[in-house]
């Protein structure tokens, strides 16, 4: 913010005699003060010397007023590219920072006020990139709280004048937690807990449900057998090459089309047809069937509207209860 002040020196004629850059670096105003008392010589260049601005960090505090819900998440994408990452979005803390100008004629000091004070009205907004790697940029507002002077004229000749303004800002950021790296953009596991009465003082249990995603479409390819006998729209019972690859209660894919594995006998498989909405076709013998596995699971791309494997509760009261199979999954 202020690496581009300078201060303007004119002649008898007020033509411009030099044009100076302010320098500024971090560190307190005391290191250098120590230093300009160490070499009082008045004839050095003053560019060397005098004027001079330092800044420094002096306070971090957390801020209540801009406080939000630790477990409130937002959606970024990395700025190299890849999958979106889940962001916690992010503390909300106030900086005390300092500025010291150091000059020795009032002249230079009134300058380089000038050309700060006018910014702040007491804010400005300042963009940052505070996470670069996702782009998160975010308006920072620079609030100057106030301005002190401090002119140390007294003393004799041989002592150097110092003239100190001092400006205290407040800084309104952030602090970000670490950006998870999700390398995979896929949901591994979901768990719902919830009454089973929307009184939750009276309820007397509560119902669990654990899902894994499943593949509904392939992705590896597999081939596992072919159709022996041409499908009809209506067929259940298909007959296929050879049925050792394929387990009870598992999915296959004939073409577009998903099916269910009810029953195995020799090379005729029972099967409930059009799973997952697809749709029922008619296929031909020789026909790829692929088989649904875990490998397919572990294949599931992201936003693919994928389904879920359903577990099954007994409650102790004879009363088998099963889930929906097909969930609605947002990524």
């Amino acid at each position: 913010m202020f690496n581009n002040i300078y201060i303007k020196h004119t002649d008898e004629d007020n033509s411009p005699d030099s044009i100076i850059k302010v320098p500024i670096a971090y560190g307190p105003i005391q290191k250098f003060l120590a230093r300009l008392e160490q070499k009082p010589d008045l004839r050095k260049r003053q560019a060397i010397t005098l004027p001079r601005m330092s800044f420094e960090l002096t306070s971090i505090q957390y801020d209540t007023s801009r406080k939000v819900s630790t477990m409130q998440t937002f959606t970024a994408v990395r700025s190299e590219g890849g999958n979106p990452v889940k962001v916690f979005m992010p503390v909300p803390y106030n900086l005390g920072i300092q500025l010291s100008i150091i000059t020795k004629y009032n002249d230079d000091m009134l300058q380089i006020i000038e050309q700060i004070l006018p910014f702040f009205q007491p804010q400005f907004n300042l963009t940052i990139d505070l996470v670069s790697s996702i782009g998160e940029k975010r308006d920072i507002p620079m609030i100057l709280e106030n301005i002190q002077m401090n002119d140390n004229y007294e003393g004799d000749f041989s002592d150097r004048r110092n003239l100190i303004y001092t400006l205290n800002f407040t800084a309104k950021t952030y602090m970000f937690g670490p950006i998870a790296d999700n390398t995979e953009g896929l949901i591994k596991k979901v768990q719902v807990d919830y009454y089973t009465d929307t009184n939750r003082r009276n309820s007397s249990r509560q119902l669990r449900y654990t899902v894994t995603p499943r593949a509904i479409q392939d992705y590896d390819n597999d081939r596992s057998s072919l159709v022996a006998e041409d499908i009809g729209l209506q067929d259940t019972i298909i007959k296929v090459s050879n049925a050792s690859p394929f387990s009870l209660n598992s999915y296959i894919m004939i073409n577009d089309e998903e099916m269910l594995i009810k029953n195995i006998s020799s090379n005729e498989l029972t099967v409930k047809r059009s799973q997952d909405n697809t749709i029922a076709s008619e296929h031909t013998a020789g026909s790829y069937i692929n088989i649904l596995s875990e490998t397919d699971d572990n294949l599931i791309e992201i936003n693919d509207d994928f389904g879920f494997n359903e577990e099954r509760f007994d409650f102790g009261d004879g009363k088998i209860w099963s889930p929906t199979k097909n969930m609605d999954v947002q990524l």
